[in-house]
């Protein structure tokens, strides 16, 4: 009739049968009647000691870790035999963080307000006087365990939640990737290009530092394709995008898929002398890869034109124009032969 009442939803695995509860008295007849009082109650793990450094050691604080003991409620008197007292030991658990879920319920048969008050400042969670009353005990311990479990249910929801939140935060992150990456060719696409070209205007505009745009073309792709077939096609983009992702490595540098077999690499702080040397970085990289192209006017092997617009300071340009600079840039490359780069020229 004593047993700890079960409410909707729980079992009495949840409160009281899965708990083990320590009790701490310097006398043994408390430790043997508040023991007799809660195994009648119900709760059927519950271990005393009259020595501070036995439950210490059950805490697992001192002596031999093998005799740690999954403690779920500490019932501690104030005073006990020794140099220890309660206050001593709740200062100890205080300190450790594993022991913040551990509620200790104080044993007392002073009524010292100042007393209970440090031991409420150092984590105890409520107090129980000698004598002892049955009722008041079983009351206290089962409303001290509901708390103690509602409290351990919620930190595990918040850590399912925030386990849940991190792999939607992976999911949108993995997500955002795909739809701004090229499928083909691996380096990122036109879409996002563009959002880039204005965010990396606007900051040398605001900044007025150097910016530079390389507009790439595969030359004579389109023979290529009809000699060597889609799928040697498909492999030649990739390689060349290789080439720019390993080329364009700084922080800031943006190489993309332009459309085709078009690219394009924004260089953030880059004047048009250090933007030639990248574009010949590149063409020269393309070269090396040695990708045969029997139909090239221009090369035995696969090879680039490149375009090159750079914008010194002020705010004379619009990102529009400076595109349609490194565009006429790339025409030039063309029309002078192809395999080579070209700097815009007013």
């Amino acid at each position: 009739m004593f047993g700890p009442t079960k409410e909707k939803g729980e079992s009495s695995a949840t409160i009281g049968e899965s708990d083990k509860i320590l009790i701490l008295d310097d006398a043994p007849e408390n430790c043997l009647l508040v023991e007799r009082i809660l195994k009648k109650a119900g709760y059927g793990d519950v271990i005393s000691t009259q020595s501070p450094e036995t439950a210490l050691e059950w805490l697992g604080l001192q002596g031999n870790p093998e005799n740690k003991k999954d403690i779920s409620l500490l019932l501690l008197d104030i005073l006990l035999p020794g140099g220890m007292n309660g206050l001593d030991i709740l200062r100890t658990l205080s300190s450790k963080e594993e022991f913040s879920d551990l509620p200790v319920i104080i044993i007392t048969a002073i009524h010292d307000t100042q007393t209970l008050e440090s031991a409420f400042e150092l984590g105890a969670i409520d107090y129980v006087t000698k004598p002892f009353d049955a009722h008041e005990l079983r009351a206290r311990v089962r409303s001290t365990l509901r708390l103690r479990h509602e409290m351990l249910q919620r930190k595990q929801r918040e850590r399912d939640l925030e386990e849940i939140t991190d792999k939607l935060s992976e999911a949108y992150q993995t997500l955002l990737r795909v739809s701004r990456t090229d499928g083909l060719s691996g380096i990122w696409n036109r879409r996002f290009f563009d959002e880039i070209l204005e965010v990396e205007w606007k900051r040398a505009c605001r900044s007025e530092k150097p910016i530079s745009l390389l507009l790439l073309d595969i030359d004579f792709f389109k023979k290529y394709n009809d000699t060597y077939g889609h799928q040697a096609g498909d492999e030649c983009i990739r390689q060349v995008a290789g080439v720019l992702k390993n080329t364009a490595r700084r922080a800031g540098d943006f190489p993309a898929r332009y459309g085709g077999e078009e690219f394009a690499v924004i260089l953030p702080e880059t004047d048009s002398e250090k933007a030639m040397l990248v574009a010949e970085n590149i063409r020269t990289r393309v070269q090396e890869l040695k990708i045969v192209h029997e139909a090239s006017q221009t090369s035995e092997f696969v090879s680039v034109s490149i375009g090159i617009s750079t914008r010194m300071s002020g705010r004379d340009k619009e990102s529009k124009k400076f595109l349609e600079e490194a565009d006429k840039a790339l025409y030039k490359s063309k029309e002078t032969g192809r395999n080579r780069s070209t700097v815009f020229q007013d």
